[in-house]
């Protein structure tokens, strides 16, 4: 609960260092901010992201698999992206300290709904590339939770587990909740 002033401070502060990061790192935005004559002294606080070059779904795409590290592949723990349905995954290389910040901000979301030590969580996302059962699973473990790594699908599977383990959380996508209650009611 910090106020405005602190905020846009500690944001800019970051920015700073980020732009930094990935501009002695990341060829395709060394190459992009060069092409618009700003280096990264240029930007000084959120009031230069107007400057900055944008990101969009293609440059994901067109950057994989490794294109928009910032950091060496061998500081990399994980890798999780997206389904690549549409084409190429988009991929997120995942540190050790970005795995630790994941687990954490899973662990608030977890406590926020209620969940606690005593709570058995049923995870519902994926396990695959996709952050979502990963994360959960990671952070209601973290917040001292029970967790059923179910992963998604086979919905009277998830019904049979719900009521036998008597899972008091369930984590999926709100879609997916509404169709597990339909198959309860009918």
């Amino acid at each position: 609960c910090m106020d405005r002033e602190q905020l846009v401070k500690l944001q800019s502060q970051r920015l700073k260092e980020t732009v930094k990061r990935v501009y002695d790192n990341v060829p395709m935005y060394r190459k992009r901010m060069d092409d618009k004559g700003i280096k990264p002294e240029d930007i000084r606080g959120v009031e230069d992201l107007k400057y900055l070059p944008f990101t969009d779904k293609p440059d994901l795409r067109d950057q994989f698999p490794y294109g928009l590290f910032a950091v060496p592949k061998h500081d990399i723990v994980r890798i999780q992206g997206s389904s690549g349905t549409t084409g190429m995954p988009i991929v997120t290389g995942y540190t050790q300290h970005d795995v630790d910040v994941w687990t954490e901000m899973a662990a608030r979301s977890v406590t926020m709904a209620g969940g606690g030590p005593d709570d058995i969580v049923q995870v519902c996302y994926g396990y695959g590339l996709f952050t979502g059962g990963l994360g959960l699973h990671q952070g209601a473990t973290q917040v001292g939770a029970m967790v059923i790594p179910m992963s998604s699908g086979n919905t009277q599977r998830q019904i049979n587990m719900l009521k036998a383990m008597g899972s008091t959380m369930l984590c999926c996508t709100p879609s997916y909740a509404l169709l597990i209650g339909e198959t309860v009611r009918e």
